[in-house]
């Protein structure tokens, strides 16, 4: 919370300064469409010097950038797709999800999606994110359009105007004479060059992120994200929370259930329990007739929270570790647990499955997200074990993991979704000229262009327009 207030005094600053800069250099800026343009010649002579340097290499690069070009533009029109599909066809998700589909990234958006476990974006990881990836993705625009001889009047930077002078957005501004009498091949290089860049600077800070997670953190515990469970038949369900109940149905359970604690459901003279919330998430399991229901295991009677850290006095940093201690000991024993929520008394109970045997009743399920997003979010993380409790080894790390953590993120998003075949991307025109390299008619190009921006434009409020129906 404490940094926080820190990361809200360094946004006053920043707009402070920004507007000072701005003011005092207002001849700079102008209006251009959506954006104010503050004009430079900034790094022009390292971009001309690079792009006549290297010749033989980007000429290399250009069918690489081109290449990596088509194949993002495929992939954001498939997520679309599948973006499309998701609100259309499962309302109930899209309520769940709650914010917009169309949502751009600023400050504490993870706020918005909470379920999603995604780490806070602070405003301080936004403006570092926002020069590592726009210098990169804007040099690259400006080497490979000298490479190809295509004149560059000024370099920049922008802002939104009703964000000013908050959200910036850098610039190399090409001659558009210059650019227009290129070859198809040239422009493409020169188009696909800032998402190439946005790619490499995603692969490079993803080595750098899981270099530094190895050298920062160390196991220091076991996570668990259920208790042991059993499948159980609803009609053979004969008491609930000591009561005797007949011909039970799957609503009046829910109607039973107490707001707060678990319910104590008997089969047979077994007792299992289900808190109201875990009941309500298995409404669609239900129509089989059989529910979830968690055994009375001793982990759950202590209402155990948090990653294991220690077992009776015993570090723990693995679940070879755990089980090697639970071992130790037998059915009945107190043993004193602690995770990082707190220190637990538990007695161990007989393992159902194996006589004799402590028993405690935990568990981890591997979770998964869905998506190309989602997936993409599993894949930068996956040299994490899910199960295991990180702790790290000084003061600060995690904060630092996470910004590179949210820089490959956003390095991938943006290279994404620029390859969107519409107007404003780079992906527009890439498209308009894959059109007049295929018919030879701009004519043609230009129609197919307006036409993909306007159907693109259309789905987008369509998006807009089921998000509010199940929003609402």
């Amino acid at each position: 919370m404490n940094f926080v207030f820190v990361d809200i005094a360094l946004l006053i600053l920043f707009v402070i300064f920004v507007s000072v800069f701005l003011y005092r250099n207002k001849k700079n800026l102008k209006r251009e469409g959506l954006l104010f343009l503050y004009r430079t010649k900034w790094g022009m002579q390292l971009i001309d010097k690079t792009g006549k340097k290297y010749k033989k290499t980007l000429k290399f690069l250009s069918y690489v950038s081109i290449t990596v070009g088509y194949l993002l533009m495929v992939g954001i029109l498939w997520l679309f797709g599948k973006i499309i599909y998701l609100y259309v066809a499962y309302p109930a998700v899209v309520k769940a999800i709650k914010i917009p589909p169309i949502t751009p990234l600023f400050p504490y958006v993870d706020k918005l999606v909470p379920n999603l476990g995604l780490p806070t974006l602070h405003f301080v990881y936004f403006i570092i994110i926002l020069a590592v990836i726009a210098i990169p993705h804007e040099f690259f625009h400006g080497i490979f359009m000298r490479r190809y001889n295509i004149k560059i009047k000024s370099t920049g930077f922008g802002f939104f105007p009703f964000f000013l002078p908050v959200f910036l957005a850098a610039f190399v501004e090409q001659d558009e004479k210059s650019m227009s009498k290129s070859g198809i091949f040239k422009q493409l290089s020169v188009l696909s060059a800032g998402t190439f860049a946005n790619i490499l600077t995603a692969i490079l800070f993803g080595a750098i992120m899981i270099g530094f997670f190895v050298l920062s953190f160390a196991p220091a515990g076991v996570q668990f994200n259920t208790y042991s469970y059993s499948i159980a038949n609803i009609s053979s369900i004969d008491s609930f929370n000591g009561n005797f109940i007949d011909n039970p149905t799957y609503e009046n359970l829910i109607e039973l259930s107490k707001e707060e604690g678990y319910n104590q459901i008997g089969i047979d003279g077994v007792i299992y329990l289900s808190d109201k919330n875990l009941l309500i998430k298995q409404e669609k399991n239900s129509e089989t007739g059989l529910l979830i229901l968690y055994d009375e295991a001793p982990a759950i009677n202590a209402d155990l929270k948090g990653a294991i850290v220690e077992f009776n006095g015993a570090e723990i940093k693995g679940w070879e570790e755990l089980g090697s201690e639970i071992n130790k000991y037998f059915p009945g024993d107190e043993v004193e647990i602690k995770t990082t929520e707190g220190d637990y008394e538990v007695v161990l109970a007989e393992h159902p499955l194996d006589e004799g045997k402590a028993w405690l009743g935990i568990g981890y399920q591997e979770q998964s997200r869905s998506g190309v997003i989602g997936k993409f979010i599993d894949w930068i993380s996956s040299f994490k074990k899910q199960n295991i409790f990180y702790e790290e080894k000084f003061t600060g790390a995690e904060f630092i993991y996470n910004l590179f953590w949210w820089l490959v993120l956003i390095s991938f998003s943006v290279a994404l979704v620029n390859m969107l075949p519409m107007g404003i991307f780079d992906g527009g025109r890439f498209f308009y000229l894959t059109i007049l390299a295929i018919t030879k008619k701009p004519k043609v190009a230009e129609n197919w262009f307006k036409g993909i921006t306007r159907f693109l434009l259309f789905l987008v409020i369509l998006l807009m327009v089921f998000w509010f129906i199940g929003f609402v």
